[in-house]
């Protein structure tokens, strides 16, 4: 494929995703048509459209209590002075979403597999679920392992295994000659992910990471190094390669997929109509009826590839109840970052996440 037909492709593809992008008001990622390729639909239960509510019996879990939290998203642990964004629990309109239980989890998937891929918001969620799980047997025997990407949580007691494999990207990302490569048409590292009983996936963040942020010196796509492109082409080009890995690689009787949908970050105050802030010092939830700043564009690129996909993927379509927490992230409380409004504090949001995680593979 020539440059000057690349160069087009992807100016078509730029404005055609312009278009559906004003277009993504009009229907629900999740929504009670049963009809929607690639994905599981819980009948007519929608839980991704809801409110946050006050709960007095919130967290889940005690932070100082687990042992697996990454100190960067251990809030209290660096001196967050407030404990009001633990108590919030998600509500669904249309139905009650189940109370998570942990000996349920563990009793039915004893002696399984789960594994989380994807970035540090992967890292955020099985951070939670280890702790969500380690509540309910704290007493249970425990052992972490880690080497180079994988990750691992085991509850010996009950043969479950949790994994982490980091990969920013779901793609490759290889150093060659030419310097460090991100390889939109091949998936290297997918082996890794074999075996598995449960998948979750994600990817976005590191996407639209720039300049010394960037780990990547070349795109390369249709065997063409280029320096640079479009960064939601890319993201386009790069899941959908993922999307075939699923197709190639995933038998549905054995292993249960899920994509986890956009998080988003709260750096701009403008995007809840309040452009003096940002997520520090927040302390509550948005609670209008409809974020402000609308569906991010990632989130129509998802779908469009999620509806292609001919196996069974259960979109986790977190979007809108996460962006309604600007009040959930580590602020300057992380240890790691002087400002962190892209990961989010636990006990917090990722809880909510594997709540919604549990109703779908218990249903």
């Amino acid at each position: 494929m020539g440059l000057l037909t690349m160069l087009l492709q992807a100016l078509f593809l730029t404005l055609f995703l312009f278009y559906h992008q004003t277009k993504a008001e009009e229907f629900d990622s999740f929504s009670n048509r049963s009809s929607l390729r690639g994905r599981e639909v819980a009948g007519t239960c929608n839980w991704f459209s809801g409110k946050w509510v006050y709960d007095a019996s919130y967290p889940l879990y005690d932070p100082s209590s687990c042992p697996f939290i990454d100190p960067q998203f251990n809030c209290q642990k660096y001196g967050r002075p407030d404990k009001l964004y633990q108590k919030y629990k998600w509500t669904p309109f249309s139905c009650p979403l189940p109370r998570f239980n942990g000996l349920k989890f563990l009793e039915r998937y004893r002696g399984k597999k789960v594994m989380f891929v994807g970035d540090s918001l992967s890292l955020n969620q099985f951070n939670s679920l280890a702790c969500m799980l380690h509540a309910w047997v704290p007493k249970s025997r425990t052992t972490y392992g880690q080497r180079d990407a994988l990750s691992s949580v085991t509850f010996e007691d009950y043969g479950l295994e949790l994994f982490l494999y980091r990969t920013p990207y779901l793609v490759d990302l290889d150093r060659e000659k030419a310097g460090r490569v991100l390889k939109l048409d091949s998936i290297k590292s997918g082996d890794a992910w074999r075996g598995m009983d449960v998948l979750i996936f994600n990817t976005w963040h590191w996407w639209t990471h720039t300049g010394n942020a960037q780990p990547w010196d070349y795109v390369e796509v249709n065997g063409k190094l280029l320096k640079d492109m479009n960064r939601f082409i890319a993201y386009y080009i790069g899941l959908t390669t993922w999307a075939k890995w699923v197709e190639k690689n995933v038998n549905p009787s054995q292993t249960k997929v899920f994509f986890l949908g956009i998080s988003p970050v709260h750096y701009q105050g403008k995007d809840w109509n309040q452009p003096a802030k940002s997520c520090m010092t927040e302390t509550q939830p948005f609670f209008g009826l409809k974020y402000p700043a609308g569906k991010p564009m990632a989130w129509t690129i998802v779908n469009k590839v999620l509806n292609r996909i001919t196996k069974p993927v259960y979109f986790l379509d977190v979007t809108t109840l996460s962006q309604y927490r600007k009040d959930a992230h580590p602020e300057g409380y992380s240890g790691v970052m002087a400002t962190d409004c892209s990961h989010w504090c636990l006990p917090g949001l990722p809880d909510t996440w594997n709540e919604l995680l549990y109703a779908a593979l218990l249903s």
